[in-house]
């Protein structure tokens, strides 16, 4: 089943919650370290090969990025966390336009972590997961990069990567495993998101 999108326009850039266009349809964020593999998902997501910047070094992403999807949901892309070569001051500058997006856009629907599944939990993961948990802003979460792995090795260090989540929850929301490369992932999300329309509308 194909999921390719009408329309999926780059609205802006803009550096603090307050600036952004309220376009009054319900918003998905994108998150996690920096060199996630968060733009290339989002490229994924939308079909298209550079709606998102990719690049190798990271810390890219440095605003608040908004794409409009057929007027009937957006996507949200958030700087990541974590190493960047910036200053301590710039992080902690991205990290308030961060938390405060987060804590008061009206119309999040839901953040997507993501976490690096060749890796076992970073400790800034769970720092912010615990983050989300106290404020009480719903996240799913994305493993990503599994075809760096055989299909077997992805799939056990993703269990053991739930099994130290569930250290700190006592259940676990909606996971998706994914991979650009391999064409895995995209639809599940797609259809997770819209079944989350389907019950705002």
């Amino acid at each position: 089943m194909s999921k390719d999108f009408v329309n999926i326009n780059f609205v802006g850039s803009y550096p603090s919650v307050e600036k952004m266009p309220d376009l009054d349809i319900p918003e998905y964020a994108f998150i996690g370290r920096s060199n996630v593999g968060k733009s290339t998902l989002i490229n994924y997501l939308s079909n298209r090969k550079a709606i998102a910047k990719t690049s190798k070094k990271p810390g890219k992403t440095r605003l608040l990025n908004l794409f409009n999807v057929d007027n009937k949901w957006a996507i949200v892309d958030l700087p990541g966390y974590g190493y960047a070569s910036i200053s301590k001051a710039q992080r902690r500058k991205w990290m308030k336009m961060i938390y405060e997006y987060l804590e008061s856009r009206r119309n999040l629907a839901t953040c997507f972590v993501l976490l690096d599944s060749r890796l076992n939990l970073q400790e800034v993961d769970r720092n912010f997961l615990r983050w989300l948990g106290s404020k009480q802003v719903p996240f799913s979460l994305v493993f990503t990069k599994i075809d760096a792995m055989s299909k077997r090795k992805s799939e056990e260090n993703i269990n053991n990567l739930k099994s130290e989540l569930l250290k700190d929850w006592e259940f676990l929301p909606e996971t998706f495993a994914v991979s650009s490369v391999k064409k895995i992932g995209r639809e599940a999300i797609i259809e997770y998101i819209e079944s989350i329309n389907n019950s705002i509308i």
